[in-house]
């Protein structure tokens, strides 16, 4: 089981001492470190200076929003973050939902899976280099002939040549269509919240996977004194907090792809009860209206004891890689001492 740290978006400010933790995280033998953004910070500047201060850690973004760069941008600076990095990019792609796509983005929002698929084939080919890039799809013309065009584009291939011909490219997925198509274009499947208890959920997508593809999952990583319940449910309380957000806010009515997931993950009618809550402010409350197991099953929470017992369960599945926040180095340790030897 490989181990990964998660920086994620920044919020008002850059978080004190992320660098100072990612060099930690190399030092004690993390896999990859991964940046993301939302509405604020970008993912791929952070990995760029990150770059300069490791040696041996992938770096990866989970994800780079498909809305904010053409897919030939996005081409251009995969090319380029490897030849930074030595070969050590990852490109985790996706789509969001429309309250970001077109509130933040100004873009449309529809038919996320067929522009996925149009996204990724277009930079295979400018990375491949092996022809001038032509594409005529439903999205993206390359040369682009359409309403106020010129006439005057002509098929162009990077001036720089990749490091790689291959990139390992990443989709973050939810829905069961999207999770089916990212197992069978993408090298990799950036999941927000898996169980691994419940298995099932994902089962029959992810059959379509090839023998290397990898899951590399966000997992909450918070060690405690004890292991009674109280104890557990207080170490959990971030984690339930940041459902609530995501089941709740991070889209909207009846469009919210979050929502949708934890009802499949077995919430139900619950779901849609935090996802009210949340709308009608009383946040509170959807905070309290997540189960506490559900939120246990999606982390690493406990003693050092419960916490190795539980990554056997991660261990079995399709996972192949954890990705843990940390806020302090010493945490990160103390991931890589429990995790990593089981």
């Amino acid at each position: 089981m490989d181990l990964g740290l998660m920086h994620g978006y920044w919020g008002q400010l850059p978080p004190d001492g992320w660098v100072e933790r990612s060099i930690t995280a190399e030092q004690a033998g993390f896999t990859s470190i991964w940046t993301a953004e939302a509405w604020g910070s970008d993912a791929l500047t952070p990995l760029a200076y990150l770059a300069a201060v490791t040696e041996r850690v992938q770096l990866g973004t989970s994800v780079v929003q498909l809305a904010a760069r053409t897919p030939s941008a996005v081409a251009m600076s995969a090319i380029t973050m490897d030849h930074l990095t030595g070969g050590r990019f990852r490109l985790g792609l996706g789509v969001s939902g429309p309250q970001v796509v077109e509130g933040w983005y100004g873009r449309p929002s529809d038919k996320p899976l067929a522009r996925t698929r149009e996204y990724v084939e277009i930079i295979r080919r400018v990375v491949a280099r092996e022809d001038k890039l032509e594409f005529a799809g439903e999205f993206y013309q390359h040369p682009y002939t359409g309403e106020g065009s010129t006439g005057l584009g002509k098929p162009l291939r990077s001036i720089v040549h990749p490091l790689r011909p291959h990139i390992p490219i990443y989709l973050g997925a939810e829905g069961p269509k999207n999770v089916a198509q990212t197992a069978e274009i993408a090298d990799g499947w950036l999941p927000l919240y898996y169980s691994p208890f419940r298995q099932e959920v994902y089962a029959d997508q992810l059959a379509g996977a090839g023998p290397n593809f990898e899951v590399a999952a966000l997992c909450p990583f918070v060690v405690t004194a004890d292991d009674r319940d109280e104890t557990i449910e207080a170490a959990l309380g971030m984690t339930r907090a940041m459902l609530a957000f995501y089941i709740g806010g991070m889209g909207a009515k009846g469009q919210n792809y979050h929502t949708k997931l934890a009802a499949r993950m077995g919430l139900g009618e619950q779901a849609e009860r935090i996802q009210d809550l949340f709308f009608e402010d009383r946040r509170d409350e959807a905070v309290n209206e997540v189960p506490v197991a559900f939120a246990d099953e999606i982390s690493l929470v406990g003693t050092p004891g419960r916490i190795r017992e539980r990554v056997a369960a991660w261990k079995e599945s399709a996972v192949t890689e954890i990705l843990i926040h940390a806020g302090t180095s010493e945490q990160l340790r103390q991931a890589a001492e429990i995790i990593l030897p089981v």
